[in-house]
């Protein structure tokens, strides 16, 4: 769903954590800033001004 909004499937996730799993939820986050930070900017802007040009 999200490739089809344009968005790099690699920039999602879904994860369940419990509300008394902090320690789990803090790794998931560390986990998926430091996947976000290794993919670089996103091109979504981009992507969205070539399809829909600004004024």
């Amino acid at each position: 769903m999200a490739e089809d909004a344009g968005i790099n499937p690699e920039r999602v996730a879904i994860e369940w954590v419990s509300g008394a799993e902090g320690p789990r939820f803090a790794e998931k986050v560390t986990g998926f800033t430091q996947k976000i930070r290794s993919l670089g900017p996103n091109d979504f802007a981009h992507k969205v001004k070539e399809v829909i040009p600004c004024r």
